[in-house]
């Protein structure tokens, strides 16, 4: 038996290790991995009627990854550049809500762990009971919100600032705004359970030394913070390119999300390995990407982890 193992059952029992590791098993085993495995063989499969699944014409194929980059044979173009545009703009606005939630969440992470006092729970008390709805409630709560009859519009109109409504959800503003709120705490949490650990006498030297709060912040607390700022992006990111519920109710006529293409094809289209190459491709596509900022950044999976 593996050193590790033979600690982690000294410290936690045989029953309970057992138990423990059992579960941890099967979460990672039988509910991730399998069912990613089934994913990726279903996209290498070509779209049979039920009776002809498992005969000679079903064999692999590359087919399914093909339409994504070329469309159906004898289209119209080179390209499938419905498909791909979707895709590219999928990848860069989930970047652009990462960015966004960083450099919202940074502030208010600092300030609940570098300050004391009764106010604090309250506060991140006041973070966490919106989280306590359904997601679906808080899209459809935000689409009236932003609605051109909704809350904010008639406010805007009301002081004068716009002479008619302002179209927030064909403008994608309520999509990003929605996608922004559903995953802050992912982003709040992490980083603050490191700042919070963080010696508050480095702060209060390098304000002796005559530090500015920038330098401060760029020279101590986010070297610091690394961690919790690697995977609170990382789960953003993540969840934000794999969004369905928030596209759907937010999005505008135009802003198609490449998940919502996986959805049509499963459920539309009844093509399961069209979407399961689609969801393939997009799952690879954001795991690169994230071990590239990593690679990018000197942050190791093991930070992530912390």
């Amino acid at each position: 038996m593996p050193s590790f193992l033979k600690e982690f059952f000294k410290r936690n029992g045989v029953g309970m290790g057992s138990v423990m590791l059992g579960l941890v098993l099967f979460w990672t085993i039988g509910l991730i991995i399998l069912p990613q495995l089934s994913m990726l063989d279903f996209s290498f499969r070509p779209n049979l009627p039920p009776p002809e699944i498992g005969g000679p014409k079903d064999v692999y194929t590359l087919e399914n990854y093909k339409y994504l980059i070329y469309g159906p044979e004898g289209g119209s173009q080179d390209y499938n550049a419905v498909d791909l545009r979707v895709f590219f703009r999928t990848l860069v606005a989930a970047v652009c809500v990462t960015v966004f939630n960083l450099i919202l969440c940074y502030p208010i992470a600092y300030y609940l762990a570098q300050t004391k006092g009764n106010h604090i729970r309250i506060f991140a008390l006041m973070l966490i009971i919106p989280y306590w709805i359904n997601e679906i409630l808080r899209a459809f709560a935000l689409r009236i919100i932003f609605g051109e009859t909704g809350v904010l519009n008639n406010l805007l109109v009301g002081m004068g600032l716009f002479d008619t409504p302002f179209d927030f959800i064909r403008n994608d503003i309520a999509l990003y705004a929605g996608l922004g709120y559903a995953y802050i705490l992912l982003m709040i949490f992490p980083i603050y359970n490191v700042i919070e650990s963080l010696d508050r006498n480095q702060i209060e030297a390098a304000r002796d030394m005559g530090a500015s709060w920038p330098m401060i912040h760029r020279r101590v607390v986010i070297p610091y913070a690394k961690p919790g700022i690697s995977s609170g992006c990382t789960m953003v990111f993540m969840l934000s390119a794999g969004a369905l519920a928030a596209p759907q109710i937010l999005g505008g006529p135009s802003s198609l999300w490449f998940t919502q293409l996986i959805y049509q094809q499963f459920n539309d289209n009844s093509d399961w390995p069209q979407g399961a190459a689609y969801a393939v491709v997009l799952l690879v596509t954001c795991i690169l990407l994230v071990l590239a900022i990593m690679r990018l950044f000197k942050v190791n999976m093991g930070d992530i982890g912390k």
